[in-house]
Formats: C-alpha cells, sequence, structure tokens
C-alpha cells in the first residue's frame, strides 16, 4: 500500500525545476531585467558617491 498524498502531481512547479503548470512563463528574463533595472543606478550611484568622497577629503 502506497501513500499517493506524500507525492505532488507532475504539473506543479515544487521549487526543484520542474516542469510547471499550463500557461505559466519562464520569468527569468523579467527578473534579470528588473535586477538591471535597479542595479545599474545604483551601481552609477554608489561609484559617484565614491568619486566625491575621494574629492572631498583628497582637495
Amino acid at each position: 500500500m502506497s501513500d499517493a498524498s506524500s507525492q505532488s502531481p507532475p504539473d506543479v512547479d515544487d521549487g526543484t525545476g520542474g516542469p510547471r503548470p499550463p500557461g505559466v512563463k519562464d520569468r527569468r528574463p523579467l527578473i534579470v531585467f528588473t535586477w538591471l533595472w535597479v542595479g545599474t543606478p545604483l551601481a552609477y550611484g554608489l561609484y559617484e558617491l565614491v568619486r566625491k568622497a575621494t574629492q572631498l577629503f583628497t582637495d
């Protein structure tokens, strides 16, 4: 006798990279775009902050 309740159906995404339910698109491109959208201005702002701080203490 096997316990079928402990097994998940094959179309459920359990976070292991298995198959996704029908109609669910891959969101990785959106996640990459979002990281770039946020990370690029953040990196530029940190660069400018360091540049201005070094100017403040060297001049």
